[in-house]
């Protein structure tokens, strides 16, 4: 049987440190419920408030080896929640401007231009599709998902460096072969 509810944050940490899955745990639980109400109250979306949470909590796991933190784990654990939050908004505030833009100037458009630019989508699509897969993934998490180069490294465990390889690679794969998009939106 497990004690680890009876331990500190502090003793927890020392042992988050030693790869101890149990010490992990038992800070999940510790603060994953009130870290949830937190981000729910700032969000309105369960689902984004435990995708919020789960990601600090995910982070921290894979970097329990050299984790420091700068005075008591609740108030580091309440910061990181608040910045992904606030990095969550700030990204779907940036969504909505661009998707208003578009939005404007696709009502400005005539009906040519509109079938033009439905079928560029669809063979942007095809060639996306024509991507090696690696590349594709990487292309998707920047281009769909709107994640940094060092989110993208992180999250499929590779360097930076490859990442803005299979960027390069794919933009220049997609540019060659949607020239006319370019030249459409350009």
């Amino acid at each position: 049987m497990s004690y680890y509810h009876l331990y500190d944050d502090e003793s927890l940490l020392s042992l988050l440190k030693q790869d101890d899955e149990l010490a992990y745990t038992a800070l999940y639980n510790r603060y994953w419920e009130q870290m949830v109400t937190f981000a729910y109250i700032k969000l309105q979306s369960g689902a984004d408030a435990k995708e919020v949470v789960q990601d600090v909590f995910l982070d921290m796991w894979n970097r329990r080896s050299n984790f420091q933190i700068p005075g008591n784990f609740h108030a580091y654990i309440a910061g990181s929640v608040k910045y992904k939050i606030f990095t969550l908004l700030a990204k779907r505030k940036k969504e909505l401007s661009n998707y208003r833009k578009l939005q404007t100037k696709l009502t400005s458009t005539s009906t040519e231009e509109w079938l033009s630019y439905d079928q560029l989508r669809e063979d942007l699509e095809k060639a996306v599709l024509q991507l090696p897969e690696k590349c594709r993934l990487v292309f998707k998490l920047s281009r769909e998902s709107g994640l940094s180069t060092p989110e993208i490294a992180h999250r499929l465990q590779i360097s930076p460096k490859t990442v803005e390889n299979h960027l390069t690679k794919a933009l220049f794969r997609l540019r060659k072969a949607l020239r006319l998009l370019f030249d459409f939106l350009f």
